[in-house]
């Protein structure tokens, strides 16, 4: 999906890490919601609430998830799911830009 219809934006940006990553939280009716944000080349660590599905629209990634000990690399059209109440560790490489989807338990 390129784009989402008949949605809520919350003007304010979630800002992380000095400015680079940003991102602003979209609301659906059925009460879901996404984040659309932008990564910078980097090193950062994310705690997730619920669990999530990262799709990476454009960019290079590596990725370390919760009970894994190699880096995958994940590259821009790909995805990669992150468990709820977790950590991950991402190394940013490439400006990336991404939809962050949170999955109702």
């Amino acid at each position: 999906m390129s784009e989402f219809k008949n949605v809520t934006i919350v003007k304010k940006a979630n800002i992380y890490f000095d400015g680079k990553v940003v991102s602003r939280t979209i609301k659906f009716d059925d009460g879901s919601n996404k984040t659309l944000g932008f990564m910078m080349p980097g090193e950062y660590s994310f705690d997730t609430d619920e669990p999530e599905l990262m799709e990476i629209l454009a960019g290079q990634l590596e990725v370390l998830l919760p009970g894994e000990e190699e880096w995958k690399t994940i590259r821009g059209g790909e995805s990669f799911n992150v468990g709820g109440h977790a950590n991950f560790q991402l190394k940013i490489l490439l400006p990336t830009d991404y939809c962050c989807s949170f999955i109702k338990e």
